[in-house]
């Protein structure tokens, strides 16, 4: 039985450790962590094998892929925490200054959370992305990986250890909960004494319960109900393009398209050519009654299909009036995680750049970009889809709060 409270208090006393230690010790503690990721490649695999043993004829062949870690995968991890440790260090930055007519010297600097807990589900390279976000921004972690990752992420939790030990650092600066349960999570979520924000990162499901039972300040990270808007005045090879790349490419993940909205002036040209090349590539096509007007083989949708992530090869379609009913359409099923708009009228755009709700706003490119990694910042530890206090990629900076530091010289109010 694990003392998940000792874990919390372990990672709380190493959090006021690390948020003295430098830079440059930071780089060379990801630098161990990165080189022991490749050395352990084997055991990385062995424990994944078992993981994915475990998932067959439980998951889908595409939360399968998402569960899968190949030498690829590896090594982008590795190269990952390498271009963590490459980036600008957050820490003490100085976000403004000023002195007051009393001769009082402020400055506004950034400053780590502290002690972060992170929830997630299904990815195992999640523990590594997450480990080294926290370590480079000053944060110390709590991870809790789901069920279904359960080998592969404790595996990785022992390669971050042993990296860091080997190499005279703190081990304590990562935790993790190696208990699968709900049960654990409720008792995560009531350690405030401990941690100082809960990240989910997963499903709506697990986003809600969070929401519901945390003590802790939330960063919601949750799934992607992610539309392409394809308008009238759309490249229709451009957009049936985006449209493949942004299904298709690795439909398990929360930033893959689940919805397709098509404006009814271009509808009867894009969707037979656009579908059938998604359907010959085994993607099941749901569609409202205009859609299968066009193209009859396309499945009957329900309701809440329009609402709902399938994380799968399942796409679902409605044809619209206009750009005002498609910008109502995706502020009221999305996740507000990632939205993207296919269309060569620049006021419409700036339309939809202002009125649609979500933490990415695309404009004739995929929504597949929203990714850490591809946003520069070498990894992210979710994509937060609240306002408070970050919105979209969370990596360095936006793991960081601001404290002011202010110096006098025995000044003394009045």
């Amino acid at each position: 039985m694990i003392d998940l409270k000792e874990i919390c208090h372990k990672a709380k006393d190493a959090s006021y450790r690390l948020a003295f230690t430098s830079s440059e010790d930071k780089n060379k503690m990801l630098g161990a962590i990165a080189d022991k990721i490749l050395a352990s490649r084997q055991i990385i695999k062995d424990a994944n094998a078992v993981d994915i043993k475990n998932a067959q004829g439980v998951l889908s062949n595409a939360m399968i892929d998402r569960l899968t870690m190949t030498d690829a995968r590896i090594d982008l991890m590795a190269e990952g925490v390498r271009q963590v440790a490459s980036l600008a260090d957050p820490v003490g930055k100085v976000v403004n200054s000023w002195t007051t007519p009393n001769g009082l010297q402020f400055r506004k600097v950034r400053a780590p959370l502290g002690v972060i807990a992170v929830i997630y589900e299904s990815r195992p390279n999640v523990t590594i992305d997450v480990a080294s976000l926290c370590i480079k921004s000053g944060n110390c972690v709590i991870l809790k990986g789901g069920k279904e990752a359960i080998n592969s992420n404790r595996a990785l939790f022992n390669i971050i250890q042993s990296a860091l030990e080997e190499n005279g650092y703190d081990k304590d600066v990562v935790g993790f909960v190696d208990d699968v349960t709900r049960e654990a999570t409720y008792e995560l979520l009531q350690q405030s004494q401990y941690i100082d924000v809960i990240i989910p990162r997963g499903s709506e499901t697990l986003k809600k319960f969070i929401l519901s039972n945390s003590q802790i300040p939330v960063i919601a990270s949750s799934g992607g109900n992610c539309h392409v808007y394809v308008e009238k005045t759309a490249d229709l090879k451009m957009a049936e393009d985006i449209l493949y790349n942004a299904k298709m490419q690795r439909p398990s993940t929360c930033n893959a398209c689940e919805q397709l909205l098509v404006d009814a002036d271009i509808a009867d040209k894009f969707l037979p050519h656009a579908l059938k090349r998604l359907m010959d590539n085994k993607c099941v096509v749901l569609g409202c009654e205009r859609t299968r007007a066009i193209v009859p083989e396309v499945t009957p949708a329900k309701e809440e299909d329009y609402k709902t992530e399938k994380s799968d090869y399942i796409l679902t379609v409605r044809v619209v009036d206009d750009y005002k009913q498609a910008i109502d359409i995706i502020n009221s099923n999305s996740t507000h995680h990632s939205e993207a708009i296919v269309s060569q009228d620049e006021n419409i755009i700036d339309t939809f750049d202002k009125m649609v709700d979500s933490g990415c706003v695309y404009t004739n490119t995929s929504t597949r970009f929203t990714d850490g990694f591809e946003f520069g910042f070498g990894a992210e530890i979710g994509i937060s889809t609240q306002k408070l206090h970050a919105r979209g990629p969370l990596g360095l900076e936006q793991l960081t709060s601001e404290k002011y530091l202010v110096r006098g010289q025995g000044q003394l109010r009045k």
